[in-house]
């Protein structure tokens, strides 16, 4: 984006005139974000290497396919190979459970399909009652519930049924709080928002930290870190919206309705993190038919989230980038993901991969 007046122009120069000046004897200022989507575009348009060398975007655990851990592939996979038809994402196809991914067992003939949403997968099973059973592999954050929610709330076909891999992401901000990072403020993730709203985010600005709800183009971004700068630089910690165009306060009150109807909070296993406290989303019992954990007896081996080598879990958590990982671009790229945040558009190594130095504005 060329011109010196443009408003990503102003935007870097506002966070220059904000920051302090470096000191040698300082740590940089970290902010932080836990948003796949983030990630590509600070990375597409090169944000970071237009940033003062002592501040830090990291990327933190935003990508749901990342994060899915081995063991629910490993039961997928259980029971793709059992001859139960599998429906999922397309991303989730290549991330590599514990010994193979969806498509190594697709290439072998199990029948793993892709689909663009739950609705498919409940025309897919409508199609096939009396003849094959059906698992919609549900995965995502607060976004997707509800679209899982409302498709359980209204009788889906008897071969029909879910395994759910839902992740909340303001408890995966309290693991990073409790890491060894030392973070000063956070971007929060607008499309999580639009359905949670942001009062989720008040206990981390009550505890010291500048949230800023943001959209997803640059302007969006670089407004983001001015804000939060500010907040700095001015002694406060508050919520702000700067996507005030999609998100308000409360949310979308109809979907966390449905969320609360259908699923209960559960500690959940986040991979390369571990468990994290009431972060994920389990069926309740009087929808418990159309779940697949408790429909069908699924026996699978120790699960392995990472394999030797692999620097997700450090890159997850934002205490590497992936040009620290030395499988990077080698034994591991987004042809032959080695781990999982190789994978997926949302990875952060995905993205180092695909756009890693560049600087478009």
């Amino acid at each position: 984006m060329a011109g010196e007046k443009t408003p990503e122009k102003r935007a870097i120069r506002l966070i220059r005139s904000l920051m302090p000046d470096p000191d040698p004897s300082d740590r940089p200022v970290r902010i932080i974000h836990v948003c796949g989507t983030h990630e590509q575009t600070i990375t597409k348009h090169g944000i970071r290497t237009l940033l003062p060398d002592n501040l830090e975007v990291l990327s933190g655990p935003g990508c749901p396919v990342c994060v899915t851990p081995a063991e629910d592939i490993d039961r997928v996979i259980a029971l793709a190979e059992s001859g139960i038809t599998v429906l999922t994402y397309g991303d989730m196809l290549r991330v590599p459970g514990s010994r193979a991914s969806l498509a190594d067992v697709r290439a072998e003939g199990a029948d793993v399909r892709t689909v663009y949403s739950v609705n498919d997968a409940v025309r897919i099973a409508e199609q096939g009652v009396g003849e094959v059973e059906v698992v919609f592999f549900g995965i995502g954050f607060e976004t997707t519930a509800p679209s899982n929610a409302a498709v359980l709330m209204n009788d889906p076909p008897p071969n029909f049924s879910i395994l759910c891999s839902h992740r909340l992401i303001p408890p995966a901000m309290d693991a990073l709080i409790d890491d060894r990072l030392k973070i000063d403020g956070f971007i929060a993730p607008g499309h999580v928002a639009t359905i949670i709203g942001t009062h989720p985010y008040d206990r981390f600005a009550e505890m010291g930290y500048p949230i800023v709800v943001t959209g997803f183009e640059p302007i969006d971004v670089l407004f983001s870190i001015v804000m939060i700068l500010k907040q700095i630089h001015d002694g406060r910690s508050v919520v702000e919206n700067e996507y005030a165009r999609a998100v308000d306060e409360s949310g979308n009150t109809k979907a966390q309705e449905m969320i609360d109807q259908v699923f209960e909070v559960a500690d959940a296993n986040w991979r390369g993190i571990g468990q994290i406290r009431d972060s994920g989303l389990a069926i309740r019992s009087e929808f418990g038919d159309y779940d697949a954990r408790l429909r069908y007896d699924i026996a699978i081996d120790p699960p392995v989230d990472l394999h030797p080598g692999c620097s997700c879990s450090m890159i997850l958590r934002a205490l590497k980038t992936p040009d620290e990982c030395e499988l990077f671009g080698g034994v591991c790229t987004p042809q032959t993901p080695y781990g999982p945040c190789m994978v997926s558009t949302e990875g952060t190594c995905h993205n180092w991969f695909r756009y890693g130095g560049r600087s478009e504005l």
